[in-house]
């Protein structure tokens, strides 16, 4: 399961309303990269994927695809105000190890758990 906090929740509904556009969502995901091995993806889109697990927290429908799922598997999702505006931060319970951004990470061979997110 994914969890997303209600100020982080806010901010996403606020953003999504600015784009004026009818059946977006977000999508969370993750790819090969970053000085940690891998990096978190976060934005809207309208188009799902065979594969794709859809769920609906705090209000918003949230998709993930079937390769991500595994590594966001108990992901807490915030949104943090700071001096420089604030932005999004990312606990992963399956990261042995994330680069100094927090925008990178490395887990073990085989994190979370692939059936659910």
């Amino acid at each position: 399961m994914i969890t997303i906090s209600e100020t982080a929740s806010h901010k996403i509904k606020e953003m999504l309303a600015a784009e004026e556009a009818p059946n977006l969502f977000l999508r969370i995901g993750v790819k090969e990269g970053g000085c940690s091995g891998f990096t978190y993806g976060m934005g809207f889109d309208s188009e799902k994927h065979e594969g794709d697990k859809t769920f609906q927290i705090n209000g918003l429908e949230v998709v993930v695809d079937e390769e991500s799922s595994r590594y966001l598997y108990g992901v807490e999702i915030d949104f943090k105000e700071s001096a420089m505006g604030g932005g999004f931060t990312i606990f992963n319970p399956n990261a042995i190890a994330t680069c100094g951004c927090g925008s990178s990470f490395r887990t073990k061979t085989e994190a979370g758990r692939p059936e659910e997110c």
